[in-house]
Parts: structure tokens; sequence; C-alpha cells
């Protein structure tokens, strides 16, 4: 289901618009703009978030880490190959 919008654009993105699709074609045009500028807005922050959460937990992983590094050695040694 298609819905109706007024929008308002400036003269210069109507012309680069006329130039790059038939009149009949500019909703098609607009929906795929839209569309894919909001994939790339919507990974980039989800890009973002996920860094910003490694960081926090970075610390974090790096105690485990080292926790478990005595474990493992120590089973190493018990049973060495």
């Amino acid at each position: 289901m298609n819905r109706r919008l007024n929008i308002t654009l400036p003269e210069q993105t109507v012309r680069l618009l006329d130039r790059a699709v038939p009149k009949g074609n500019r909703s098609r045009l607009i929906d795929d703009a839209i569309r894919q500028y909001l994939t790339t807005v919507g990974r980039a922050a989800l890009r973002k978030r996920l860094e910003e959460g490694y960081r926090r937990s970075a610390g974090q992983d790096l105690e485990i880490a080292a926790e478990w590094f005595s474990v493992e050695d120590e089973i190493w040694r018990r049973n060495p190959e």
C-alpha cells in the first residue's frame, strides 16, 4: 500500500531528480534512496554500538583471560603430552 506525501525539496535537488529519472519514477527513486540511506545509517550505528561495547568490556575480558590462563597452565603441567 502506498501513501501520498507532500514534501518540499530544494530546486537544485529537483533538477537532479529530473535528470536522473523520468517524472513518473520519482517516487521509486526516492523510496530506494531512503531505504539505502537508512540501511547504511543503521549499520553504521550498530557498528558504533558494538565497538563501544567491545571497548567497555575489554578490561573485563583481559581479567577473565588472565584468570583462566593460570588454570590452563596448571592443567598443562599436570598432563603434558
